[in-house]
């Protein structure tokens, strides 16, 4: 079993400011996210001991849990890799081609973007759907509920309150607003290009 680690920041702690807060890119990174790297580790040893001992009455809760922590530490490492300092903008380059013919144009993709960011209880994604050969935008709930199986994320934007509201309070239309200030496009078309690679 591999054990799971935390990933340093691309950057420092205070780098995203003003959109997000030194104080909460601590709290975020190291201890929500720490958590759900924990919960994976400790599910995945419950997993291996119960294979082992051939005691299986605790796997259901353990495996449900891998999906939840590791979905947690998954889209977490790209949130953080989805943001820079020298951020924001709009993208450019072949994958503002497939934004514009898979949703219409950019603003299109934005407001559904946005409208999966304000109603969901988890994250927003843009994830490249390798069945239809086409990107989508998911309202995902938590870290693992109504993903679309197969879609690889390549771009996340968490809106769990722990995200924004030290610095945003309920207003989580600011924070969203900080978050296209910040969203490195760059890591997105690089996520992209390898769904093309691998899928297409």
């Amino acid at each position: 079993m591999t054990d799971h680690e935390l990933p340093e920041l691309p950057y420092d702690y205070d780098a995203l400011e003003p959109a997000i807060s030194e104080q909460v890119v601590t709290w975020h990174h190291d201890t929500h996210h720490q958590g759900y790297v924990d919960g994976l580790n400790s599910a995945e040893k419950t997993l291996e001991e119960n294979r082992e001992s051939g005691d299986f009455s605790s796997s259901g809760a353990a495996m449900e849990n891998v999906t939840h922590n590791g979905s947690g530490h998954y889209l977490h490492t790209l949130f953080w890799e989805n943001m820079s300092p020298d951020g924001g903008g709009e993208p450019e380059g072949d994958l503002a081609d497939r934004i514009e013919e898979d949703f219409g144009s950019y603003e299109a993709w934005k407001g559904e973007f946005e409208a999966a960011a304000s109603g969901a209880g988890g994250w927003a994604l843009l994830v490249y759907d390798p069945v239809a050969k086409q990107l989508r935008n998911l309202k995902v709930d938590r870290h693992d509920l109504h993903a679309l199986w197969g879609a690889h994320p390549i771009l996340a934007c968490d809106v769990w309150e722990h995200s924004y509201y030290y610095d945003y309070g309920p207003d989580r239309g600011e924070f969203i607003d900080g978050f296209f200030d910040v969203v490195n496009w760059d890591k997105a078309a690089e996520e992209y290009e390898k769904c093309l690679d691998h899928f297409e």
